[in-house]
């Protein structure tokens, strides 16, 4: 009788927490979470630079969001990161980047701890008042009940011309003194969401 009960009780206490998964927010982990691009200065010299600050979330429908504060940008040359948020990403007009796209959550939520599935997404991606889309190649990782896990598997690379970004890499390039400034970034992510 008592272990009846006690099966009873786990089995619904499982049940609740795939319900509660399955119907809850899903908040980024801002601090767990890497946005990060290469850049390419004169023809050979790449470097990688990220954005330190990160929001989003996924709700209960699947609407995936993530915004990104452009001031953030972190290159470990505080100079340059000035120049960029004044020159490049004109921050006092576009202060942040949004990411977007729609995920069926049926198949993260039915994933074990530590299983994978390979997503393939249109992304919309709102940048300097400008919006494109682009189709991205996704992994998604159950880490517990609590948390998945969603990275790049290819980078997604951002055309400077597409967002109206090529007037600010030239200003770039002629103060920093350089002879070019690649157009195209490869950019890629790690995002942990948490459910909430």
């Amino acid at each position: 009788m008592f272990n009846r009960f006690v099966c009873k009780t786990l089995a619904f206490l499982l049940l609740a927490g795939v319900t509660v998964s399955a119907q809850a927010n899903w908040y980024l982990d801002g601090e767990s979470s890497r946005l990060s691009f290469i850049s390419t200065k004169n023809a050979n010299i790449s470097e990688v630079q990220r954005f330190l600050v990160l929001h989003g979330k996924v709700d209960p429908k699947g609407l995936a969001e993530v915004e990104v504060e452009l001031e953030s940008v972190n290159s470990g040359i505080p100079l340059r990161d000035e120049r960029m948020r004044k020159e490049l990403f004109e921050i006092q007009k576009f202060p942040e980047a949004l990411i977007t796209t729609q995920i069926d959550l049926r198949p993260i939520n039915d994933l074990a701890p530590g299983a994978q599935l390979e997503l393939r997404l249109p992304l919309t991606v709102n940048l300097h008042g400008k919006q494109q889309q682009y189709n991205a190649e996704l992994l998604a990782t159950r880490l517990d009940d609590r948390r998945f896990q969603v990275v790049t598997l290819e980078p997604l690379v951002i055309r400077a011309e597409d967002f109206d970004l090529a007037p600010g890499l030239e200003s770039l390039r002629k103060v920093a003194g350089l002879s070019a400034i690649s157009l195209s970034v490869p950019v890629g992510a790690v995002l942990i969401f948490t459910a909430r």
